[in-house]
Formats: C-alpha cells, structure tokens, sequence
C-alpha cells in the first residue's frame, strides 16, 4: 500500500545511443552474409532477447530448424561441385537467398520498429495511460479550476467612500511679492521727487 501518494513510477528499458545500435546491426547482418545464412539464428536470438515477444522467439526456433536443415543439406551433397546436379544446387541456392532475405529483412524491421517505439513514450519512465488516482487528481483539478476564475471576471469595481476623519487639504497660498520691488520703487519715487526738487529750484534761482 502506498497511501494517497502517487504510484511509484516502473523503470522502463534504456535505449542504447544510435551509434551502438548501427554497429551491432552491421555486425550482425554480415555474420548473417559471410555465413551464407548459418549464423542467421545469432541476429533472431539478439532480436527475441531484446524485443521479449512470443512471436520472435517462435521465429528464432524456425530459423534455427532451417539452418539445422540447411547444414545438413550441405553435409550430404558431394563434395565435387561437378556431381551436384542442377536441381539441387538450384534448391540449395534459392534456400541460401530465402533465409539470408527473410532473416535480414524481418530483423531489421523489427528492431527499429521496436526502438523507435522505445523513443516514442514519455521520458523518465512515465506510463502511458494515467493511473486511476492520477485521472481522479485531474478531474478534481478541473473542476475547481474555473470555480477559482469566476470571482476575478465577474467582480465589479467598488469605490471607496471618502474618510471623514480625514483633513480637508488646502491649496497653497500664493506667496507675497518680494519686498525688493517695493523698496526699489520708493526709491526711484524718492529720485524722481527730488530731480523734480532740483529742476524747481533751479528755475527759481534764475528767475530771479
């Protein structure tokens, strides 16, 4: 039992990187060639282990009886080529090129099918179909999620009365002239008063 928390998460196979792939497929897929389809059982047996279906490991003991069977076709022919007739170098020939096709074809067919499907799924070993509490989780979710929405939509601005308590605040008091206008006026009244002074006197002083 693991409680309310979530279900712990099943490891899943690593994929190899690309290049280690390539090179075990090459390797394979000519040791399938060289051996003219003996060894074609090698590349069904990597296939079956990695894969891990009933159906591969079904194939690799069909191509296992096949190269049984091939080998001793090959052991009872005549070791003189000329001695072999047509018929059974033609047969020998076409199930040399059957097993070589079938093997390569259906090997690289279904490992990279397999591996691509391996790249497929989601990272860190997440399952591919949510586990029942994680689909009530979501479901929860969804439901409050728009509950939590709907007061920001639909609320309406509300306007704050004026606080009594508060002082009124008054506008600035336009600030009095300065003083130095008014006392260079007076005295420029005072020079003018006594230029006006002087011109009278002078006026006088030569009327008479």
């Amino acid at each position: 039992m693991h409680g309310y928390g979530p279900m712990p998460q099943q490891p899943t196979t690593s994929r190899p990187s690309p290049a280690t792939l390539t090179t075990v497929r090459v390797i394979l897929v000519a040791l399938t060639v060289l051996s003219c389809g003996l060894l074609g059982w090698a590349a069904m047996l990597r296939l079956a282990i990695v894969t891990r279906r009933p159906r591969d490991w079904f194939l690799l003991v069909v191509v296992v009886a096949l190269n049984v069977g091939l080998f001793a076709f090959i052991m009872a022919t005549p070791d003189d080529p000329d001695q072999m007739s047509d018929a059974a170098a033609l047969f020998m020939m076409l199930w040399i090129l059957g097993l070589l096709a079938g093997v390569i074809t259906y090997y690289l067919y279904a490992e990279i099918r397999h591996y691509n499907a391996l790249g497929a799924q989601a990272p860190y070993g997440a399952p591919a179909h949510p586990l029942p509490y994680q689909q009530q989780h979501l479901a929860r979710h969804q439901q409050h999620q728009p509950q939590q929405h709907q007061p920001q939509q639909h609320q309406p601005q509300q306007h704050q009365p004026p606080n009594p308590y508060t002082a009124p605040v008054t506008p600035p008091t336009p600030k009095p002239a300065p003083r130095r206008l008014d006392q260079v006026r007076a005295e420029l009244d005072e020079l003018s008063d006594y230029l006006r002074q002087e011109n009278k006197d002078s006026r006088d002083g030569e009327g008479r």
